[in-house]
């Protein structure tokens, strides 16, 4: 690329390019050994062995933290868990339902593949959940007569 003798702007653009216009190689370019990028090992989340966690986190993310952590959104959209401030939020029965099934979708697709006691946990916050789900269903259809 051309420098124009006019530029006090002081910015500099260099082309580094290896390849001309046409696609041929530039005599000056030099010919650099490029390495297949080793992509750091990552758990589950995709956050990789040597990055910081987040502020809060005391133990990497797990399994029974994407339970909890699902079981948890479900039981607040039941209206089973007071807001932030302590108040009472009216239940979400359409997105509980939601929740209730992404877990036993992960409780499906996970079949074979969870621990004893991952499994027993799964298996034990879904039967809980659907119980809950049932009862809340009831309140409602009681106090719609």
């Amino acid at each position: 690329m051309a420098k124009e003798e006019g530029n006090s702007s002081g910015f500099r653009v260099v082309d580094r390019r290896p390849f001309a216009a046409d696609g041929s190689r530039k005599e000056d370019a030099e010919e650099k050994s490029v390495e297949p990028a080793v992509a750091p090992e990552r758990n589950v989340l995709g956050e990789s062995q040597g990055e910081p966690r987040g502020l809060y986190d005391d133990e990497p993310s797990r399994f029974e933290t994407l339970v909890s952590y699902l079981s948890t959104t479900a039981m607040f959209q039941l209206g089973l868990i007071a807001g932030p401030s302590g108040e009472r939020i009216p239940a979400d029965m359409p997105n509980a339902k939601r929740t209730v099934d992404l877990l036993e979708v992960l409780q499906e697709k996970t079949r074979g593949n969870l621990t004893a006691n991952e499994s027993r946990m799964l298996e034990d916050v879904l039967y809980e959940l659907r119980l809950s789900f049932v009862e809340m269903q009831k309140r409602q259809t009681r106090k719609t007569k």
